[in-house]
């Protein structure tokens, strides 16, 4: 073991110092050698380091297309009404079936007595409503319940399923 007191290395590293005070390292080495530091020695990376390009841009258009998605439901949305929202739909359900107007929301709601009539309606008259058509069943007829106005207007249909 080296016996020497400290004081004695003390000169030492004073000459030392003064070497190394003398040297002047060229711009940007100490950045190099942070840069190949941290390749050699890799640090946790956060989570978005990993996602690319092309995942960010599925995000984006994914979130895109929920967007336009809901603003085109918020616009097709029927106005609501002051009688609770009735005169706004096209198509209501009742307890029996679904309603489809025949006339405009506007003037079934205005019709002060409507009733109602149960009739069968031949199926080609039904083709433009959805109803399916086929040369077999061309000739046949669907029960049908209208609701009809004061003046024999029809102003709204329900099929029933039952004949």
């Amino acid at each position: 073991m080296d016996t020497r007191k400290t004081t004695d290395r003390d000169p030492l590293f004073d000459a030392l110092r003064a070497e190394a005070g003398r040297l002047n390292a060229p711009r940007g080495v100490e950045k190099e050698l942070l840069q190949a530091f941290a390749r050699l020695h890799p640090g946790p990376r956060r989570w978005y380091h990993g996602l690319t390009v092309r995942r960010w841009a599925l995000a984006g258009g994914l979130s895109g297309l929920v967007a336009g998605a809901l603003v085109l439901a918020v616009a097709l949305r029927p106005p609501a009404a002051d009688d609770g929202g009735r005169s706004g739909a096209l198509v209501a359900l009742d307890d029996n079936g679904l309603f489809i107007a025949l006339d405009s929301a506007e003037r079934i709601a205005a019709e002060p007595s409507p009733h109602m009539v149960a009739t069968d309606v031949p199926r080609t008259s039904l083709a433009a409503l959805g109803v399916p058509l086929t040369p077999e069943n061309a000739g046949d007829s669907v029960r049908a319940e209208m609701l009809v106005a004061a003046d024999g207007q029809p102003l709204a249909l329900r099929l029933s399923a039952t004949r």
